[in-house]
């Protein structure tokens, strides 16, 4: 086959796939400003964990020499922790981080003091870690309430006097939020809490070694710790339980942390943690203040923006390293987009049909405009004043880009490699789509229309819609754009142009002129870019036989593209999601995971071969696949993409008063696709059709999630769904193949419903 030919003679245009996975991108270090997040391991940690890495193995539980020397290291580092806190040894006890202490200090609390009351109180601005536990608690028979922060996020001594009430045994507050930096009241609070006979815990992760911590002096019965933010390993933590508290247990086996915690002590790690709770004692001072003077400077610097951003968190009773900016009228994710050489956290995330703001940020009030551009710098020991300027700069400048309509040159543009369109966009193709269960709600509140020549509309969910002009004649139209799946402009515009005219295939209908949809951030990419992406979508185009005629573009943060198609069909053969009948079978043209492999490639995960199946399979128009139809006996035909497979075949069952069998084995599935899904490489989009079908869907009892979620996953562009006689179905499938679809297969079949719920039941068999 030549080289210019994809498989069955269509032909395109073949460029390099080039920096797919980084192989041809800078490789730039960043500018670590996330210190919050997690931090490097110390000097000191690396070298007193080397010898655990090689001689030193033993089990401590062990009674022999090498036990023994395991269990001395185990109490130094106990020591070491108790001594940076103000505790007893004793009082220490190793867990595998923050999340497990503080599920420990509250479901433990929670089981000890359950005769006492049933009561437990956290603050609004707690980490998930709390939240999350206490929120399991309130499904056990708990009573869970949250005090409220005030503007800065700090919990007022008052709200707690009021909150204290007859069988609160819990209050759990921590020290220093992870987001804003605030510190809260921790002494006066522990006292108020305690006088009323409640138990405190503080989650303390943040604060450990950047201001003083100290048990006694802070009044907490239980204090928690995550190594990994004390320049430790991750994987260890530990919880302070006050001398003469008892907790229930979490693990339940042998006798190990003197019979509060079964589990072999992970020695190496706790070794680790235990010299860098020393390092941290012996420098706390020296560090806190190079953090200081470092998160000044950037402070300092992005306060000068005109307008200024918005402080979050307390101006003064804040961590040394910790700055929350919210930038008015931005989106944090869009400035982190381009800040390739800067590492930070965004406070919120948009999705498609729902904006996600911290919980930190919700309670303190933070109005939308700033919460949505919010960014939290979180400085460190391993951060020099001059690299705090540098990225305090590259913050401001594109911040200041980001704020003007000029159109500019991207930073990606030059000699170091091709732009990445993914970087520019928030979602990933079909995957960004609404939330279906969003849409059903508004369009059943819409009329439906009652024009005797609309063939078909919105009442049957069909790709697109049909309007008759005579007898013989209809026209059939549809709209679709997203934001780039791919990083080479004019491949994500061949790809666009091919799912658009899907849907016209689709229908039965025979695709005759479309028009482009253009938003594009001018003041973020050289218009060249758009130049490929529209070149990409008129060789799509005239490969399907058409011309674009024209269109409309507006000025957008991010890049999106797509086309209105209008084109004909005979109003006698049009294909419904309706026209599915019982005991047909089930044809997918196109194989499933581009939702998957998409993430991946955004993300750097896919291999090359993988990312250009992935791109070859959505360039591939549905031209030839609609062209055999006419042969066959066929029902009904529905394009999968956004809500993939089991998304799509819920409209054909619902609009065709039908059930249907999948036989999840039998579906085709692109290479690496499975691999790259047990890597955590599934778009958003495909966890919500999960919970789209689950009010339709019956998945067999033990059902493996993995190919759950690939049946379940978000395609763009994606292959014919056919309904056929059974007896054709084997050959439709053999002649889809033939024709280049090469994945084309026999996947399940329609039934008739004698319950008259639509049903889809999954088949699941090795």
């Amino acid at each position: 086959m030549p080289d210019g030919r994809l498989a069955g003679g269509r032909l395109a245009r073949r460029l390099p796939l080039r920096g797919l996975n980084g192989t041809m991108a800078r490789m730039i270090r960043p500018i670590y400003l996330d210190y919050n997040a997690t931090t490097p391991l110390a000097p000191e940690a690396i070298e007193a964990m080397r010898p655990f890495l090689t001689e030193k193995y033993g089990n401590p539980s062990s009674s022999h020499a090498f036990g023994r020397e395991a269990r001395s290291a185990v109490e130094d580092a106990r020591e070491s922790v108790a001594r940076l806190i103000g505790a007893k040894p004793e009082e220490i006890y190793f867990t595998s981080g923050g999340t497990e202490s503080n599920n420990w200090a509250i479901k433990g609390g929670a089981a000890a003091l359950r005769q006492r009351g049933n009561r437990i109180l956290a603050s609004a601005v707690e980490h998930p870690a709390v939240l999350e536990v206490c929120r399991w608690l309130g499904t056990q028979g708990f009573e869970i309430d949250l005090l409220p922060v005030d503007e800065y996020g700090m919990v007022h001594p008052d709200s707690l006097r009021r909150a204290l009430k007859p069988g609160t045994i819990l209050v759990s507050i921590m020290h220093a939020n992870n987001e804003v930096g605030t510190i809260q009241p921790i002494a006066e609070l522990s006292r108020i809490a305690r006088e009323a006979g409640a138990v405190f815990h503080c989650d303390a992760a943040q604060s450990l070694g950047k201001i003083p911590v100290n048990v006694d002096e802070l009044g907490v019965d239980l204090l928690s710790l995550a190594g990994h933010k004390l320049y430790a390993p991750k994987g260890v933590g530990a919880l302070y339980i006050r001398s003469g508290l008892r907790l229930g247990s979490l693990m339940h086996g042998a006798g190990h942390e003197r019979g509060m915690r079964a589990g072999t002590e992970n020695v190496l790690e706790i070794v680790g943690l235990g010299a860098a709770a020393r390092a941290a004692a012996e420098n706390l001072d020296q560090r806190a203040e190079k953090m200081r003077r470092t998160r000044d400077i950037i402070e300092a610097r992005l306060m000068a923006l005109d307008p200024p951003p918005r402080l979050n968190g307390h101006p003064s009773r804040r961590l040394p390293n910790t700055l929350s900016l919210g930038f008015g009228g931005l989106e944090a994710s869009t400035i982190l987009s381009e800040l390739d050489g800067i590492a930070a956290s965004a406070g919120a995330a948009c999705h498609s049909d729902r904006t996600e703001i911290s919980s930190t940020l919700k309670a303190m009030g933070v109005p939308m405009e700033f919460a949505m551009g919010t960014i939290r710098f979180s400085t460190g020991c391993g951060l020099g004043e001059e690299e705090a300027s540098r990225a305090a700069d590259l913050v401001a400048e594109t911040v200041r880009r980001l704020s003007t309509r000029e159109a500019g040159v991207s930073a990606d543009e030059g000699d170091d490699g091709p732009v990445r369109l993914t970087r520019y966009t928030h979602g990933l193709g079909c995957a960004c789509k609404m939330r279906p269960q969003a849409l059903e709600r508004i369009l059943a509140g819409l009329p439906t229309p009652t024009d005797p020549a609309a063939l078909v509309g919105t009442e049957t969910s069909d790709d697109a819609a049909v309007y008759g002009i005579g007898p013989s004649k209809a026209i059939v139209q549809t709209v679709d754009f997203f934001t780039p799946v791919v990083d080479d402009p004019y491949h994500f515009g061949a790809i666009a142009a091919a799912n658009a005219l899907s849907d016209i295939y689709a229908m039965g209908g025979t695709p005759l002129f479309a028009l482009n949809i253009v938003c594009f951030p001018t003041n973020r990419l050289p218009l060249s870019v758009l130049e490929a992406i529209l070149k990409g979508a008129v060789d799509k185009a005239r490969e399907a036989g058409v011309s674009i005629l024209g269109g409309h573009s507006v000025e957008d943060t991010e890049p999106k593209f797509g086309m209105t198609v209008t084109g004909i069909v005979d109003p006698g053969r049009v294909y419904r999601n309706s026209g599915a009948r019982p005991g047909d079978a089930l044809v997918l043209a196109k194989p499933l995971g581009l939702g998957i492999l998409c993430t991946a490639m955004k993300n750097r995960m896919a291999s090359d071969s993988a990312a250009r199946a992935a791109i070859e399979t959505m360039e591939l128009l549905n031209k030839e696949a609609a062209a055999l139809l006419p042969r066959y006996d066929v029902g009904g035909v529905t394009d999968i993409t956004g809500f993939g497979l089991m998304g799509h075949l819920r409209e054909m069952c619902r609009g065709s008063g039908l059930s249907a069998r999948v036989f999840a084995r039998a579906a085709p599935i692109l290479p690496e696709t499975r691999e790259l899904a047990v890597r955590g490489m599934i778009p958003g989009g495909s966890r919500n059709n999960e919970e789209l079908v689950s009010d339709i869907c019956e998945w067999p009892e033990g059902m493996d999630p993995i190919l759950k979620s690939i049946l379940c996953d978000a395609q763009t562009s994606g292959g014919l769904l056919v309904s056929v006689a059974p007896g054709q179905a084997q050959a439709l499938a053999a002649e889809l193949r033939s024709c280049g679809y090469t994945f084309a297969a026999v996947i399940g079949s329609m039934e008739g419903e004698e319950s008259g719920q639509a049903r889809i039941r999954v088949i699941d068999r090795g």
